[in-house]
């Protein structure tokens, strides 16, 4: 048999004291599919350099920026060049960044939200029509296993005719104007860095993600209610929708990041007219079953354990009772992703978000504002592809 060469990796950003450039390297190593290569982590250099040094980064791959990186990268033999791009950077630099490298035929690994304007975003759809590239978008929850099994019990209709969906992402982490001295606040909160939205741009975005995609369905309308609670913040650190369905069904979703004391509340309920599901992020491995006519039954994830579809065990990588939990789940998404650059797909990777996820949450931001901003009960939301 063969020997399978690992996936040349590159990052953008995820240099020390940033927190999601670790989780995207623990993900990615997970499964044993990729390699780090090169990176420009900080354009502090000696942030960068140390962090380089930390990963056992080659000096001449230790890049000063990413400009420098990608036309290094690009000019190097194929079999040594970068394949794959994480880019983990604040939100205004991740089109500019994602064009260039799928310009130069690098697949791309984004963090969300993919822009900070939908029409920013859209500029992404030549460079992946154009070239054998892949854009993959890191919803990280729709990794985890029994998110799938929720998406394939009322596909399969389990749940009968879905009527009512309520999602729920409650933190409290920036409940005090914590932006003052906290880097990752600082940009979060910032709308040259962030876009129009803080809140609805950050988790919001989650939460719509995960109730199209459990329901297979879209939003087609929502009214909306947003608000920025601590003084002098500039962009929403609060929200709710009442959103209505293209399948028929009603919905509500709310977002905050001032609920203090909560941590990581995402939560998805649907329910159909012979019952409903509930899966909670802080409990990943537990999916609660609802019925009209039989007892609530609690679905666990774990290799070989019942009644799991095999979408949610091909994402389970241990027995059932030993948690498997976030870095599990963004892992998921890289080995999906490695499996579609293995395989020669292009556009987007099985399995994982990619470009139409993007622009769905961009529109979605967008129509959010518009709808707090409006008089009217009910604001259109138009699909962006």
């Amino acid at each position: 048999m063969a020997k399978t060469e690992k996936i040349r990796l590159g990052m953008i950003g995820g240099g020390q004291g940033a927190f999601i450039g670790a989780v995207h390297r623990h993900a990615a190593g997970l499964d044993g599919h990729y390699e780090l290569v090169c990176g420009a982590f900080s354009r502090n250099a000696e942030n960068n350099q140390q962090t380089a040094d930390e990963l056992g980064i080659a000096g001449e791959r230790a890049y000063s920026s990413w400009q420098a990186l990608i036309e290094t990268e690009s000019k190097l033999p194929a079999e040594q060049r970068v394949q794959v791009l994480a880019i983990v950077t604040p939100n205004h630099l991740h089109v500019e960044v994602a064009k260039v490298a799928l310009e130069a035929g690098i697949h791309v690994f984004c963090e969300k939200p993919l822009a900070i304007s939908l029409d920013e975003a859209k500029t992404l759809q030549p460079a992946l029509a154009s070239k054998p590239v892949l854009l993959g978008l890191a919803h990280t929850y729709i990794g985890y296993p029994m998110v799938w099994q929720a998406r394939h019990m009322v596909a399969s209709g389990a749940l009968g005719t879905v009527r009512k969906v309520f999602v729920e992402y409650p933190q409290g982490w920036l409940s005090s104007n914590l932006e003052k001295d906290n880097k990752q606040a600082s940009w979060r909160t910032d709308p040259s860095k962030s876009g129009g939205s803080g809140c609805m741009g950050d988790i919001g975005t989650h939460a719509l993600n995960m109730a199209e995609f459990v329901t297979g369905d879209k939003v087609i309308k929502l009214c909306a209610d947003m608000h920025t609670h601590v003084e002098g913040r500039r962009l929403d650190d609060d929200g709710a929708a009442l959103l209505r369905f293209a399948g028929g069904a009603s919905g509500v979703l709310t977002a905050s990041q001032v609920c203090a004391g909560e941590e990581n509340g995402l939560k998805v309920r649907v329910y159909g007219e012979k019952g409903g599901i509930e899966w909670f992020q802080m409990r990943p491995d537990s999916l609660l079953v609802r019925s009209v006519n039989a007892p609530m039954v609690t679905l666990r994830a774990g290799q070989g354990m019942p009644g799991l579809c095999d979408e949610a065990l091909n994402r389970c990588r241990i027995p059932g009772g030993h948690p498997e939990g976030y870095l599990e789940a963004m892992g998921n998404l890289y080995t999906a992703f490695a499996h579609a650059v293995r395989n020669g797909q292009t556009g987007k990777a099985d399995g994982v978000p990619g470009l139409a996820d993007g622009l769905r949450g961009m529109a979605f931001i967008e129509t959010m504002l518009a709808s707090t901003d409006s008089d009217a009960k009910w604001t259109d939301f138009a699909d962006p592809a």
